[in-house]
């Protein structure tokens, strides 16, 4: 056992831990590891075999893999459960990541780490329950299991890749921990110059020397010539060495512990693999003399371990150091170490004279040695302080700085380090070729702005023309007298022109430099980007801290306009960074795009956004927005970002974190410490435009946000309002803000709270943003963070800020509400979640105390966690699915075209909100149709049963009509309000789903829940008038069934006496007697039976009466109108529309301009109507049914409807009656018709004479005792069934088909429609079918999907299928029936008839007619009648279907009672209304919707637009064009986003600017083109066929602009997609 002197266990210090002193008479070495080991740094014996003191402290904190799989940036950014969790290390393994996670988001916490179950036993030491065991207290003095912070630290470094390790060095800087100087490997006894690792730390600081002109030195470290002072340890050293460090830099008012000491949380803890480690850090003064230690920048070295075990470090130290401090207690009189020293350093010994082991003798025998003076020896002598020593070391140190001659940067070190074998981190073959490659390109820079032209020559002037042009071409600002399309033709063969010039430029050496060194392998283009990186921003910071300094000055006085403009141009045009370089290939890229795809140029260009996005997974950030063009490359980003689908796919899940804010508040700063990521914070240069960086989320955490990667977006800061009226800078920012805030899931809104003015503009720009994505479908979240607020009670003190900010975001919201004419938002609350309380985040300052020599403040780093923490849960709780990155593509273009228009809202359009309004459409129409098949169904039967009332072949109690109607229309309204209920179901269900982007489309619900209750009214109509118009007719027909139904039974008696006659004679009676004795019956009965004569009703004057009572709220003229003409004299001639009416009102000559025009659209409005009810008739007629009121009823609400929703025609009272007297006229004349056809058809006598034979064939059959089994099974299949089954088939087809067709791509939603029947016009490209189709919409797209149908169904046995299964339906209820009916057992063929027509008396409808002449005097026997009835229906069965199979669609079509064609064209051309301008059908998908829009405009002259009645403003005068027949090219999509004015009927002839149209026409939104490419469709078309439609319209061809000449077909058809 070794024994412990008594003073030892007095003077521990920091690094010379307990076990050192314990174990000093054992081993030489001071430093032993932990107990059980064999020395420092020894194998260990293990199960296994040997384990190396590396290898063990590796496994204990679970690194062993990434000491040979080093750590990357990726794993060590992404965010994971530990990364966002606040519980503390439970094991050893957690420990790493522990101060990972608050290194990267740079808290100054990240060295006091302990184990939970470490910090356990204390406490139950501490809690009292435990006996008393003095011995246990010895024991727990240290425990084995602790681990220094250092050797993790260590571990960290050894197991990192170069940039992790530049990372941690970074981070540890800003913290004020020292860095790894030189780093050891305990196994190799090899240590390697952290050279790269520090490459990125760069410090500002202000030597004494520049505190009167308050400048400033602002360097990368490594390359900063400061003098090095070096403290080390001989021996054993009672002193703590680190302590006494942290004492020499702090000031009195604030102490740091910049280096690790055994004071510290497990600082004394043995260190295991850190020894030989040696930490830098730099004092660096901010030029105030009282606060200054130093006043000089001074670097401060510490060598772990005993310098006799670490002779390469102390060698190098040495070397490197102006002075070397060595720590001793005992020293050596020989001391070989210090006297063989080749030091350029001077020596200074540090003693403690306190130590009763300190030998003065040996210490002067060894200054002599040394040659040492008694300034270089301090002693802490026994009546010395703490304060006192470390004030005397101070000033010890100050001389040795004041007067250092040896100043080195750690860059220089590295030749010593070569010398002395030690290993340099830079070393590494991809770094130095990455650092050739880099400097190839800076050394080339002499000026920035010189360079950028030569070098950098596409993003300079031409990039930005570009961006005029394009902004431009949207916005129309300087069209002035122009024709629009002609002026944005010229503006795309200028942008054609500029992009030529861009290919004409040969790609400049740096730019063959860049793209030959990023297409390197991964980790040599990592440090390539890295070198330039900071190459770029050395030269940067050189050349622009001067003008930054200027640009203050001159910014304190708002006078110096000009002055400031010219900075800020300097400014802008100076900076040279990375982003430059890849702004310049996506430029080349994006000119290449231009050329011929068979160009080997292009060719040879296609790999550079694969570079990108790999260039992106690695953690380097992606420019989106160019901050000094003010716009974005869109196709070069779109395919960079569709290469990162391709890399990453299929986990490409993303959700986007944004920051907005002033400049210069720490926006930047946040999203570094919050991710750990590298924004750029420079003072060389601010942030400009926008960035995005991606962070891969770990799979624990996906479960919980359901995405892939989290995508963060910097951006530069908005304007101050001092600086706004520089330039267009407010719109720069509202573009700006507009479209981050669209891309984002969560935005943070970083408000400084010293300026109120700054940010109530800021505010003003972003509530703007956030009613924009209120308004197209997006509902961003935000943040409120409000930095520099560090009091503990900000946020109770703060309730009345918070009040008093939602009440400027109130105001902000009214303000910009208006702006975008949106007023109905009244507060923010209305436009986002928002919560004062919950909203709000309040941060600390970034630095605690003064820089440069301030740590960052431990609040300012728990702040940002703890809104990080909350920023996730809240996209956790997100309703609304993560975007793939196709689909964040598509947002990020819709997003800028739609910002690039100064009409944001109504400008927006969006593939992913055009996809999910497709969805629901789709969705919508298949629960529609369900419910509209279902009603048919159930209507059908309903009908069936009222034919049937009356009859055999009903089961009813009820025995009056009135109470079976009464019944049915209580059972349809139970059926429509289940239908009903289930669509809104459905509706509800799936907006509360997450994916498919339900939330974009949201706005749309009220419309479909709508849709769907108008739907159930519209069905509830429908069915009621169907079922009174038949419960009506059949109650007619009471009376004649009653008649037809006594004549047979007459007939039967008649008949039965008859053959008793004859039968009575006893006499053989031929046939031609028996005719001449039936015949002679025949003519007696029918002349003593009476047949009541039918009196036709006059239809005339039921018409009349329903026209008047449709028009009598109208007003007296009506009665006047009415009474000029008889009905029966209405609609003899073809309806001509004339002027009379109109010309009376329109009093000024302006506007009978418009007459032509007026009475033009009023007669195609006429011709639509009229067809339609000439339709509606021609399908009654067919059914051959009585007429009934209802139908002229829904002939006058169909009229009525139409006319109400005509915007392009003023109605005016001539017109309506006139059109209503003429339509009504004309289906009177035929309603008369059908209703005397009915009467001739259902006339008893004929119908009597009409069963004649068939009468005479059974009196024959009856006489002669035949058995009729055979042929009275064929006669009631022939006669009864068979038409039954006919009718229920053609009953139920037309939903079959209906169906079928509505499962097809062309007729599931409104739009695809829309789409399928453009190509098919575009694949004929035949004249007058787009004649037909501009001029005759309905009746174009009505015959087109009459054909679709046709060829669909003449293809395959579709229909055949169908009929097949309702026939075998039918035959299945026959054979049911006829099999009950064999049960009764009734003995009767007639009763064994009425049995089985009672059992389907809801779906067939039986003859009357046919089953009355049937049952006269039938003898058949019921068994054999059944069975011959089963066989007839089997053969009925078979030839029904052979005939359906030979009989052609069109033949089908015209026979079905609901008719598919009508259905489909109800179902697809929704609401029927057509844009105001150019005629374009609306789109929209509900029947029922608030507004109306179209996909894509024509140009006006398709739609007869011939004289241009546009006027446009020039200067102050006007400029008024009109009255030349020539047709116009203009489309109204442009229009509206132009200073034009229209006037038509509805503006009473005024003229009114076409940007507020809505004024006009508030219904209706007209979109701006999805691209300026949309519309190529109408525009090749006219092109095409310019002449002809000239020609047709009778006016001259349009003067069509040289690029609508170039478009192709196939142009055309690409256009086509991308609108639809």
């Amino acid at each position: 056992m070794v024994k412990i002197k008594r003073n030892q266990i007095h003077d521990i210090s920091d690094e010379d831990s307990f076990i050192e002193v314990y174990c000093e008479e054992v081993e030489d070495t001071p430093s032993t590891p932990w107990p059980g080991s064999k020395g420092d740094c020894q194998p260990t014996d293990d199960a296994s075999g040997q384990e190396t003191q590396l290898e063990s402290l590796l496994k204990d904190l679970g690194l062993e893999h990434h000491f040979t799989e080093k750590l990357s940036l990726g794993t060590v950014l992404q965010i994971e459960e530990r990364t966002i969790t606040d519980e503390p290390a439970k094991c050893n393994s957690d420990l790493p990541w522990y101060i990972l996670r608050k290194l990267m988001m740079v808290n100054v916490t990240a060295r006091n780490m302990k184990c939970t179950s470490e910090c356990e036993s204390t406490c139950e030491a501490a809690s009292g329950n435990a006996k008393l065991k003095v011995d246990g207290l010895f024991d727990s003095l240290h425990s084995g299991d602790v681990i220094n912070p250092l050797d993790i630290i260590t571990a960290l470094f050894l197991c990192s890749d170069g940039f992790v390790r530049q990372e941690m060095a970074l981070k540890m800087s800003m913290c004020q921990f020292s860095v790894p100087l030189l780093l050891p490997n305990c196994d190799t006894k090899q240590c390697t110059l952290m050279l790269w690792a520090m490459r990125d730390i760069v410090k500002k600081y202000r030597p004494q020397s520049l505190s009167e002109s308050k400048g400033f030195i602002e360097d990368r470290i490594v390359v900063s010539e400061l003098p090095m002072i070096s403290f080390v340890r001989l021996g054993e050293c009672s002193l703590s060495k680190s302590e006494t460090l942290n004492q020499l830099l702090s000031n009195s008012q604030q102490y740091h512990d910049t280096f690790i000491h055994r004071n510290m949380e497990c600082g004394d803890s043995s260190r295991r693999i850190s020894n030989g480690l040696a930490e830098v850090t730099w004092y660096l003064p901010c030029g105030n003399k009282n606060m200054d230690i130093f006043s000089e920048p001074v670097a401060v070295a510490n060598l772990r371990g005993d310098i006799a075990s670490f002779e390469r470090q102390f060698s190098f130290l040495c070397q490197t150091s102006a002075a070397v401090f060595v720590f001793f207690d005992n020293l050596d009189s020989e001391c070989e170490l210090l006297i063989n020293q080749h030091h350029k350093a001077q020596i200074f010994l540090v003693g403690n004279h306190q130590r009763q082991s300190f030998s003065k003798d040996a210490l002067t025998r060894l200054a002599r040695k040394l040659g040492l003076t008694n300034s270089n020896i301090l002693l802490k002598a026994k009546h010395m302080n703490d304060a006192d020593f470390i004030k005397h070391l101070r000033k010890t140190v100050s001389n040795v700085v004041y007067s250092a001659k040896m100043k080195m940067g750690i860059e220089q070190m590295a030749n010593i380090a070569h010398e002395l074998g030690i290993l340099v981190d830079e070393d590494c073959a991809e770094c130095q070729t990455a650092k050739k490659n880099a400097d190839a390109i800076t050394a080339e820079i002499q000026d920035n702005l010189k360079y950028k032209e030569a070098q950098l020559p596409l993003q300079g002037q031409i990039w930005k023309e570009l961006t005029l042009l394009e902004k431009e071409e949207f916005r129309l600002r300087k069209v002035g007298s122009e024709n629009i399309e002609k002026y944005k033709s010229d503006l795309q063969i200028q942008k054609i022109k500029l992009r030529e010039k861009q290919n004409s430029c040969d790609m400049s050496n740096a730019m063959t430099c860049f793209i030959n060194a990023i297409s390197s392998p991964g980790i040599e283009r990592r440090y390539f980007l890295k070198w330039l990186r900071m190459n770029l921003d050395n030269l940067s910071r050189e050349k622009l801290s001067g003008l930054r300094e200027l640009y203050k000055k001159k910014c304190e006085n708002s006078e110096n306009k000009e002055e400031i403009k010219e900075i800020d141009r300097q400014l802008s045009n100076s900076s040279l960074g990375t982003e430059h370089f890849f702004r310049e290939m996506g430029q080349i890229y994006e000119a290449s795009l231009s050329l011929p795809e068979t160009d080997p140029s292009r060719q040879q260009l296609q790999h550079l956004p694969k570079l990108c996005a790999e260039m992106l997974l690695d953690g380097f950030p992606l420019e989106l927005v160019d901050g000094d063009a003010s716009n974005i490359p869109l196709r070069w980003v779109s395919d960079v970002l569709s290469q990162l689908n391709d890399l990453v796919s299929p986990k490409s899940k993303i959700l986007v974190v944004t920051v907005l804010g002033v400049q210069s508040t720490g926006k930047s700063t946040l999203l570094n410490t919050m991710f750990g990521v590298q924004f750029a914070v420079s003072s060389g240069r601010c942030t400009r435009g926008a960035f995005m960086l991606l962070i891969r989320i770990n799979e624990d955490v996906k479960k919980e946000l359901n995405c892939d990667f989290m995508v963060i977006i910097d951006t530069e800061g908005l304007k101050s309002p001092e600086l706004a009226q520089l330039d267009n800078s407010h719109e720069h920012d509202n573009e700006l803000a507009t479209f981050v805030v669209g891309l984002s899931d969560i935005t943070i809104i970083n408000i400084a709270m010293e300026n109120s003015t700054e940010m109530k503009d800021i505010l003003q720009i972003v509530v703007h943003a956030f009613l924009r994505m209120k308004e197209v479908g997006k509902k961003p979240k935000c943040q409120f963070v409000h930095q520099n607020v560090s009091d503990v009670s900000a946020h109770d003190k703060n309730l009345r800020d918070r009040k008093l900010l939602l009440q400027q975001l109130n105001e902000m919201t009214q303000a910009a509400a208006k702006m975008e004419k949106k007023e109905e938002n009244k507060s923010f609350t209305d436009v986002m979640e928002y919560s004062p309380d919950t909203g709000n985040w309040y941060i600390p300052g970034l630095w605690n105390g003064n820089p440069p020599m301030a740590p960052v403040n431990a609040g300012y780093s728990e702040a940002v966690y703890e809104l990080k923490k909350n920023i996730i849960q809240i996209l956790g709780r997100c309703e609304s699915s993560a975007n793939n990155i196709m689909e964040f593509t598509e947002w990020m273009k819709s997003l800028w075209n739609a910002v690039k228009h100064e009409n944001f809202i109504f400008s927006f359009r969006n593939s992913l909100v055009a996809d999910a309004y497709m969805r629901l459409c789709t969705e919508f129409n298949k629960w529609e149709w369900e419910f509209k098949k279902e009603m048919y169904t159930w209507a059908t039967k309903a009908e069936t049963r009222i034919s049937n009332f009356g009859t055999v072949a009903v089961k009813s109690e009820l025995s009056d009509m009135k109470e079976l109607l009464t019944l049915l229309k209580s059972e349809a309204c139970t059926e429509l309000t289940k239908w009903e209920t289930k669509i809104l179901g459905n509706l509800k269900q799936y907006f509360e789903q997450t994916e498919g982007h339900v939330y974009l489309v949201e706005g749309y619900k009220e419309e479909f829940a709508s849709s769907a209750k108008i739907l159930r009214r519209e069905m509830e109509s429908s069915v009621y008038n169907q079922l009174t118009a038949a419960a009506d007719i059949r109650q007619g027909m009471t009376e004649l069934d009653r008649t037809k139904k006594n004549h047979t039974k007459e007939l039967e008696g008649r008949v039965r006496q008859l053959i008793e006659e004859c039968r009575g004679e006893k006499v053989q009676m031929t046939d031609k007697e028996l005719d001449k004795e039936f015949d002679k019956m025949w003519k007696s009965m029918v002349n003593e039976l009476s047949f009541p004569q039918q009196k036709a009703t006059n239809v005339f004057t039921n018409v009349d009466h329903y026209l008047r009572d449709n028009l009598s709220w109208k007003g007296s003229r009506v009665c006047q109108l009415l009474s000029q003409q008889r009905l029966k004299d209405c609609g003899l001639m073809p309806f001509k529309y004339t002027v009379e009416g109109i010309c009376n009102q329109l009093k000024n000559k302006l506007s009978k301009l418009f007459i032509k025009d007026h009475v033009m659209a009023s007669q195609n409005m006429a011709d639509s109507i009229i067809d339609a009810c000439t339709q509606f008739v021609t399908e009654k007629m067919e059914r051959k049914n009585n007429y009934h009121d209802t139908y002229i009823q829904e002939i006058l609400h169909m009229i009525d409807e139409r006319l109400q929703n005509s915007q392009s025609v003023k109605i005016d009272i001539e017109f309506e009656v006139s059109l209503k007297q003429h339509i009504c006229g004309v289906v009177a004349r035929q309603f008369q018709k059908m209703h005397e056809d009915f009467i001739h058809a259902n006339d008893p006598y004929r119908c009597l004479n009409r069963n004649k034979e068939k009468f005479r064939a059974d009196f024959k059959d009856v006489f002669h005792e035949r058995d009729q089994c055979q042929k009275k099974a064929e006669e009631f299949t022939n006669y009864c069934l068979r038409p039954a089954v006919k009718d229920f088939v053609n009953r139920s087809l037309g939903p079959d088909i209906t169906g079928e067709m509505l499962t097809r791509f062309q007729f599931s939603t409104r739009m695809f429609f829309q789409y399928s029947v453009l190509l098919d016009l575009l694949s004929k490209d035949d004249f007058e079918n787009y004649k037909s189709y501009i001029c005759s919409y309905e009746d174009h797209v009505k015959k087109w999907t009459h054909k679709q149908i046709v060829e669909h169904f003449s293809k395959g046995d579709k229909v055949f299928e169908f009929e097949d299964r309702h026939v075998l339906s039918s035959i299945s209820s026959i054979n049911d029936a006829i099999n009950k009916a064999k049960t009764e057992k009734s003995g009767n063929v007639k009763t064994f008839v009425e049995d089985v027509c009672q059992e389907f008396g809801d779906k067939l409808v039986i003859s009357q007619d046919a089953l009355g002449a049937f049952m006269l005097r039938n003898n058949a026997d019921q068994e054999q009648f059944a069975y011959w009835l089963t066989e007839c229906v089997k053969d009925m069965a078979q030839a029904l279907r052979e005939k359906f199979k030979k009989t052609n669609i069109q033949m089908k079509l015209k026979n079905l009672h609901v008719k598919p064609q009508n259905e489909l064209f109800t179902q697809v051309i929704g609401c029927g209304q057509q844009c105001p301008f150019c005629k374009a059908p609306c789109d929209a998908g509900a029947s029922k919707h608030g507004e109306h829009f179209a996909k894509l405009h024509w140009p006006r002259g398709l739609v007869q637009v011939k004289c241009d009645a546009t006027q446009k403003l020039v200067g102050l005068g006007k400029f008024w064009r009109y009255g030349r027949e020539k047709l116009v090219i203009d489309i109204c999509s442009s229009l509206v986003n132009s200073d034009m004015r229209f006037r038509c009927d509805a503006t009473k002839g005024e003229w009114h600017p076409y940007k507020n149209y809505r004024e006009i026409f508030p219904d209706w939104i007209i979109q701006s083109d999805v691209s300026l490419e949309a519309s190529d469709y109408w525009k090749y078309v006219l092109a095409k066929f310019n002449k002809e439609f000239a020609k047709a319209y009778n006016a001259e061809p349009a003067d069509i602009p040289e690029t609508w000449k170039t478009i192709t077909r196939k142009q055309a058809e690409a256009s086509l997609k991308e609108s639809f």
